[in-house]
């Protein structure tokens, strides 16, 4: 089968592996589409997710739909044809974390696309059973491959806690941060307001439901969400970004006794924070493990609001053309939006 391996910082290769034998409790699928994450990009760009780095040659990809191809011995309900989207994290099931419903937490979690994990950037994938999940006919693989990310994003919600008609504040609107003001809208959350640097990102933002979508390089976009609020700040604030000064423009914009949530990745490994407005606002300031337990209503929304996100997957390349996908998405290119390899 067809891998693509990066093998450096901005540097794939294209290699042909063998397929193992199919194992009992195993599905093997086609990969028909990936989505490029943002973690994705961190390790194409940086040489690391976080504190986490680069081990070389790895393959990355980790929003996968696609075809089943054959069930393994023990397997039942999957037959060759049925569709399908994966879920990248295999779990023990046996730690304190798993035993507590908190699976992605898990004390012995591998995770498709990080080092020593291939990702989904191949032809094909073995998978347990249980880490597949059915998708109807009528949804685009394109779309399915936004499952996974929109589950990270339903699971922000967990801590957002945002209310009927309350206020919400998004820094960053790529990817994660357009299936974010998705789950705010359909939580019934009132204005929005959207901060982002790159043109075409803000007009999705603003097309997709932001009341508001501000340049940061143009405008100071904390003062100007209290001002629209009459000095309030919204209910809580959401860093899909994080960027050098995101999390303290979300410190700021945020009202007395609201909430911040991290969604985003830093690429550092330690992050200054604005501890004094943090403190006299007592702010509960929340992180983002991926997601827990949120696909099934991921998939839900995805096919209920297909409107909503059809418009988000712009580009399509085939894995032969890796190198220029993750050129175009890192360089936010061409009006990118969200960028399918399949």
């Amino acid at each position: 089968m067809l891998v693509a391996e990066l093998i450096a910082p901005r540097q794939f290769r294209l290699v042909e592996q063998e397929i193992g034998d199919l194992r009992p409790g195993e599905v093997r699928v086609r990969v028909n589409a990936v989505g490029i994450c943002g973690s994705d990009l961190h390790s194409y760009s940086e040489g690391a997710v976080g504190d986490t780095p680069s081990v070389y040659p790895m393959v990355l990809g980790h929003e996968p739909a696609g075809t089943v191809v054959a069930a393994g011995p023990g397997v039942t309900g999957w037959a060759p044809g049925d569709r399908a989207t994966m879920e990248p994290a295999l779990y023990c099931y046996h730690c304190e974390s798993c035993h507590s419903g908190r699976h992605n937490l898990c004390e012995n979690i591998r995770f498709l696309s990080t080092p020593a994990h291939p990702g989904f950037f191949r032809e094909f994938v073995d998978l347990p059973a249980a880490n597949l999940l059915g998708i109807p006919d009528s949804l685009p693989m394109e779309l399915a491959t936004l499952v996974e990310p929109l589950a990270v994003a339903l699971h922000s919600m967990r801590f957002a806690s945002v209310g009927i008609g309350e206020t919400a504040a998004i820094f960053g609107a790529g990817p994660i941060g357009l299936l974010t003001l998705a789950c705010l809208r359909a939580a019934g959350a009132g204005s929005i307001w959207v901060v982002e640097p790159v043109a075409h990102r803000r007009e999705m933002a603003k097309a997709m439901g932001a009341a508001e979508a501000f340049d940061p390089s143009r405008i100071d976009a904390a003062r100007q969400i209290l001002a629209d609020t009459g000095g309030r700040g919204v209910d809580c604030a959401i860093d899909c970004a994080a960027r050098e000064h995101t999390i303290n423009w979300a410190i700021r914009c945020v009202r007395r006794g609201g909430r911040v949530v991290l969604t985003g990745i830093h690429s550092g490994v330690t992050v200054p924070f604005e501890v004094s407005p943090m403190r006299r606002k007592e702010l509960a300031v929340f992180n983002v493990r991926r997601s827990n337990h949120e696909p099934e209503a991921a998939l839900e929304l995805l096919i209920s609001r297909s409107g909503w996100f059809a418009p988000m997957v712009t580009h399509k390349r085939p894995l032969e053309r890796i190198a220029e996908a993750f050129r175009i998405a890192g360089e936010y290119a061409d009006g990118v939006g969200k960028l399918v390899i399949g």
